[in-house]
């Protein structure tokens, strides 16, 4: 089973972007750690990451043509993009939405809500790099 695991804007700064949030592993790190995860379940697993809203929109609108299982971390986009919302919403298979952090226990309000939740088989959140690790086991057990 083919797999995306989706990263938006700052996440390619992991490991370097506020490490007491977010961690210190870096995004490569992530990345081979996402493929070695997947193989493990018989995922092929391909990881991007974009600071281009449009991009992003284009790889989900491929994944919902393709049939394609999405594990997606949208970073602040998660809580504004109606663009997002929409792409999500198209999707034919199963999404699971990853936060590192856990947006409800952020003091920033603004951080407590998500245009993917409705969209989402399940969200990870608070978890570290291992939501990853959880979302794509989650696309298994589907």
């Amino acid at each position: 089973m083919k797999v995306l695991v989706l990263n938006g804007p700052n996440l390619g700064r992991l490991g370097r972007r506020q490490p007491e949030i977010y961690g210190t592993t870096t995004f490569a790190e992530l990345a081979e750690r996402c493929v070695q995860w997947g193989a493990e379940l018989g995922q092929e697993v391909e990881v991007r990451q974009t600071n281009h809203e449009g991009d992003l929109l284009d790889w989900l609108n491929s994944a919902a043509d393709e049939g394609t299982p999405v594990v997606l971390n949208a970073g602040a986009w998660t809580h504004y993009s109606w663009a997002l919302y929409d792409a999500c919403a198209q999707l034919t298979a199963p999404l699971v939405e990853v936060h590192l952090s856990d947006p409800a226990q952020r003091p920033e309000e603004f951080r407590h809500t998500s245009v993917i939740t409705p969209h989402a088989l399940a969200v990870v959140a608070g978890e570290g790099i291992d939501g990853y690790r959880r979302a794509l086991g989650l696309l298994t057990a589907r």
